[in-house]
């Protein structure tokens, strides 16, 4: 057997596999005798059936499938062999074939991918955004806080408060409709708002079920409806105001202090105020951390510079799939899928060249530390490492969740990789600020 490449263009190269009878006559020869010895045919006693005719029934199909199996195997072995960075699979060059000849020739089309160089130090610099927390966004966020451990004092009347809780019970008797909700007064619509300002426990009054709330959704909730008659639901109900409750905020003191930091780390505002900050900063530029590397990828498809095997890809994307496209379909898909296979060649020649593949055991190390942070977010304590491993040797069953982590890796890497080598341009922001510069409408 011999196996050749001919190389049409730097993109485009046809692989040649000459297989000649000594390849194959072997293992076809023993297949026979494998059939002979098992094969059922009427008027001989099994093991007894004449050659012949076992050559004439299956020797035709066993040389075949010999053949094929020789042919897809030294081909796998060549290109992993010659290390063929390809794009797409091979495509067999079709032609008639004589089965009864003793040597054969395959040929198959490949799609070779391009050699290019990556500059990450554009003279003006790669935008990135850091988020800085702003004194009004640690303002609100203990304002909300102090609401969420503050407690409810009840009211004489409703008052026009945006800490003010209702409860009471819409009823409807032709929808059957009888529904105690708790809801805020902000969740009603600005109009009906100022209708419950001043009512009183035990105050009875009608109202229009459209454009009650400000989301047409919380029809579903308080009233029990589904969703489809949360869009249209449009009837008078009767509401029964059963209870007027205003959330107080609780003092900032050792008592909330302790409550949010039982380990005593957090003993004043100041304090708080840092830890708050600093949780904020995380968050915030996890969010910039995203778009600095959705700006990267933009910027390497757009500024690195190579030719793709075009007609080779359509022609494969043809065959590829479950169901074979057409032409203008084929077509269609490789412009749809241009750009991401531009940035999956970007991204594979630098996590090559920077030894950024993901091991095994950052895999572990990222799932270990994902399972810790989750079981602190529901309460549970995450000091214990054998109920840890536990849970992540479940996850490591699972091929997708793998995947997801892997996916989650390469994220930090990168980011990491592109932090410290590429050209950025810097700009501090506030989180709104970042919003409007980053997702305008």
């Amino acid at each position: 057997m011999n196996i050749s490449r001919e190389q049409k263009d730097a993109l485009n190269a046809v692989i040649t596999i000459d297989i000649v009878k000594s390849d194959y006559a072997e293992n076809v020869e023993k297949t026979l005798n494998r059939y002979r010895k098992t094969a059922n045919v009427p008027g001989f006693r099994k093991g007894h059936v004449p050659m012949g005719m076992i050559q004439r029934q299956f020797g035709k199909a066993i040389k075949f499938d010999e053949i094929n199996e020789i042919t897809n195997r030294s081909l796998n072995e060549y290109i992993y062999k010659e290390k063929i960075g390809m794009l797409g699979n091979p495509l067999p060059i079709v032609k008639d074939i004589d089965i009864e000849a003793d040597d054969f020739q395959f040929q198959f089309e490949i799609g070779l991918a391009p050699t290019f160089e990556v500059n990450l130090k554009p003279a003006e610099g790669i935008l990135r955004y850091e988020i800085e927390v702003d004194e009004p966004q640690i303002d609100k966020q203990i304002e909300r806080i102090q609401k969420q451990f503050g407690k409810l004092v009840s009211k004489g009347e409703v008052l026009d408060s945006e800490d003010i809780e209702l409860t009471g019970t819409f009823f409807n008797e032709e929808k059957n409709i009888e529904s105690q909700a708790t809801f805020k007064l902000t969740d009603l619509s600005p109009e009906v708002r100022k209708t419950f300002i001043g009512k009183k426990v035990g105050d009875q009054f009608q109202l229009q079920t459209k454009g009650l709330f400000e989301d047409a959704h919380s029809l579903m909730h308080y009233l029990k409806v589904s969703h489809d008659e949360a869009h249209h639901l449009d009837i008078e109900v009767t509401f029964t105001l059963e209870e007027i409750n205003e959330r107080e905020k609780a003092a900032l003191d050792a008592d909330l202090f302790s409550k949010l930091f039982p380990d005593g780390s957090v003993t004043t505002e100041e304090q708080l105020r840092a830890k708050i900050k600093e949780g904020a900063e995380l968050q915030f530029n996890e969010q910039a951390d995203q778009h600095f590397l959705n700006t990267v990828t933009d910027y390497l498809v757009d500024n690195t510079h190579f030719d793709l095997p075009a007609a080779f890809l359509k022609k494969w994307l043809r065959t590829a799939g479950e169901k074979e496209l057409t032409e203008q379909e084929a077509n269609e898909e490789y412009e749809r899928s241009e750009r991401g296979l531009r940035y999956q060649l970007i991204e594979s020649k630098i996590m090559n060249d920077n030894n950024l593949q993901p091991t095994n055991e950052e895999i572990k190390e990222f799932g270990r530390e994902y399972i810790k942070a989750q079981l602190l977010q529901y309460g549970m304590p995450a000091d214990d490492d054998a109920q840890v491993d536990s849970i992540l040797d479940r996850i490591l069953k699972n091929h997708e969740e793998v995947q997801r982590i892997q996916q989650q890796v390469v994220f930090k890497k990168l980011i990491a990789f592109y932090k410290e080598n590429a050209a950025i341009n810097t700009k501090k922001v506030t989180f709104d600020e970042f919003i409007k510069l980053a997702f305008p409408e």
